[in-house]
């Protein structure tokens, strides 16, 4: 073993040891905040919420509703594991300490899975809305323009990533309150269009509130859940959260009033204004509301602000990508490389890789029928690796309150309804992943999704026999457990 000094930190056989390698605490409560409503606010709702009313009606209404009740349970599970120990820099650490090496890596290279799966889906999105806006530009040059800007945004430091990420999220709570006032406006009024009145009534009067019947209402919640991947975010940014024990809590307690919000209230007004049989997939109902009150520069700026949104979800999905493959590094899970920081402690390495695999959106562009089909593939398999993600973080709980009791009663943010809740919420999962099989384009992309797992089985079989893995996991265990370390 060699040391060596390098510039005021500790180099154990090349491995920096102090503090200089450890992430820095820069994300104020707004940043926190306005993070937690930008993951809660995703490609999904803007691009996926056209196919989500057609197939299901009114009822999607709560569809949105359920699955946002569901996912609450989950983020204060989260929440609760995360404040029990402030050592733990994310789930990847909470899930290895109570569920077993395995657990921190399936779930720390799944969640990174999941979200370059996801950032593909916003790259594909991102190159739709532009031939939009700009009609004939090849489509691989907004994909390739959107990685590098996402790289220039990460790359400074976590205080950059925070402070872009919060006006890209006050930019769709902007858009989402502007349509929800514009729509009121256009109902109180009755508003008259081609489709008919713009009333309250549109909600019951075409077929009532469950049109398709119940396997209308499943295929709701298909395309649904993945407009609440990245709601769990808030526990990406643990690690670099000022004063965590008083800002994850109140993200996660305002979960359920922003569904209420920006999903459910969005989602009536559209449907009030118009007829929820004139909205149609792969089209954006809030462009087709601003242009059908005549506001033709409004309807201009909303696709310029779906952009955005998917601008702001792939760039959330780089931070938490590059932080989880540099968790993953420090536990010995990954090539050591991917656990270094650059002198601003941004975790660069990781970054750039999760940067090179964006390019298969791109390639993707040009592999599939059409941007519509490319989009509904990927987002399958990202929400079901997604549920096995927010599984984890239960199965971790159940754990918890088994194994750590005293940590349990003494714990200042509790779980409401405890363990329960969990199989509550399992359960529900296990109904998502029976609506998957219900659709032929969700059942291809469901059929596809276990390839993953056979890949990353394979590679647990020779990671956990890595003398540097059982070193590094060992020493990063002992860490999290020594109540005598800082």
């Amino acid at each position: 073993m060699t040391t060596e000094k390098t510039g005021g930190s500790v180099e154990v056989d090349g491995t920096t040891t102090d503090d200089e390698q450890h992430l820095r605490r820069a994300l104020s409560n707004r940043h926190i905040q306005l993070l937690a409503i930008g993951g809660a606010i995703g490609t999904g709702l803007f691009m996926g919420s056209g196919k989500t009313i057609s197939v299901a009606g009114p009822s999607v209404i709560f569809v949105y509703m359920i699955i946002g009740f569901m996912l609450f349970f989950v983020m204060r599970a989260m929440g609760e594991l995360l404040l029990s120990n402030l050592k733990y820099k994310s789930f990847s650490d909470f899930a290895s300490d109570l569920l077993g090496p395995w657990a921190g890596f399936f779930t720390g290279w799944t969640y990174w899975f999941c979200w370059v799966v996801t950032g593909v889906a916003d790259v594909i999105a991102i190159a739709g809305y532009t031939d939009a806006l700009f009609p004939g530009i090849p489509l691989w040059i907004p994909g390739l323009l959107v990685i590098l800007i996402l790289l220039a945004l990460n790359l400074p430091s976590v205080a950059a990533f925070g402070e872009m990420e919060f006006w890209f999220a006050l930019i769709k709570i902007v858009a989402i309150v502007a349509l929800i006032i514009t729509g009121l406006v256009m109902i109180i009024t009755g508003f008259q269009h081609d489709a008919g009145t713009a009333s309250f009534a549109n909600l019951w009067d075409h077929g009532g509130m469950f049109p398709h019947g119940f396997m209308g209402f499943v295929a709701g919640f298909q395309i649904a859940v993945f407009a609440f991947v990245g709601v769990e975010l808030v526990g990406t940014a643990a690690a670099e959260t000022k004063d965590p024990e008083r800002n994850l809590p109140k993200a996660i307690n305002a979960i359920p009033i922003r569904i209420l919000l920006f999903y459910v209230g969005a989602l009536v007004i559209l449907m009030a204004v118009t007829p929820w049989t004139e909205y149609v997939a792969g089209e954006s109902p809030f462009i087709a509301m601003f242009a059908l009150a005549g506001l033709g520069i409004a309807a201009t700026v909303v696709n310029l602000v779906v952009l955005t949104s998917a601008m702001s979800s792939a760039n959330s999905g780089i931070y938490s990508t590059s932080r989880m493959v540099f968790g993953l590094a420090q536990d010995g899970d990954a090539p050591r490389v991917f656990g270094r920081l650059s002198k601003r402690r941004v975790p660069q390495n990781a970054l750039f890789l999760s940067c090179i695999l964006l390019l298969s959106g791109v390639v993707l562009l040009y592999a599939g029928k059409d941007i519509g089909t490319a989009f509904d593939m990927v987002t399958t398999v990202s929400a079901v690796c997604f549920m096995f993600v927010w599984t984890i973080f239960l199965c971790s709980y159940l754990a918890y309150r088994r194994t750590r009791p005293e940590k349990a009663a003494a714990s200042r943010f509790r779980m409401p309804g405890g363990i329960f809740m969990v199989y509550v919420v399992l359960a529900f999962f296990v109904f998502i992943i029976w609506a998957l099989t219900t659709q032929p384009d969700t059942l291809t992309a469901l059929l596809v999704t276990p390839i993953w797992f056979v890949l990353l089985f394979v590679a647990w079989l020779f990671v956990r026999r890595s003398q540097n893995h059982l070193t590094r996991h060992a020493a990063h265990i002992a860490h999290l457990r020594d109540d005598s370390a800082e």
